[in-house]
Parts: structure tokens; sequence; C-alpha cells
């Protein structure tokens, strides 16, 4: 997948400038893409991931 659509499909889901640690785990199972995936392009747009489930973020 491309990183342009990963991109629109995350911006999709960003409440408040924040994106959900569940609803990524979601998101990389719905659009069969990698967890490290997400992360990457959040970091490479500044999408700060909340609640996370690792305490990673």
């Amino acid at each position: 997948m491309e990183n342009e659509r990963i991109v629109e499909i995350i911006r999709a889901n960003v409440v408040d400038g924040r994106l959900q640690c569940a609803r990524a785990y979601q998101l990389a199972t719905e659009h069969n893409l990698k967890l490290w995936q997400i992360g990457k392009v959040c970091e490479e747009e500044k999408i700060k991931i909340a609640g996370c489930q690792l305490g990673c973020f």
C-alpha cells in the first residue's frame, strides 16, 4: 500500500491531533498493514498516538 493511502487512512481516524493506540491496531488489521507502518507514518506526520497499551507513546 502506498504511503499516501496510509496517511489518508490514519488522518481519517485522528481526533484532536491524536490517534488512539487501539485504533492503530484496528487499522493495521483492517488494512493488512504492519503496526510499525502505522507508527512510522504517525511519526512522519507528527501525529501523536494516545492511550498506548504498551506505554511506548
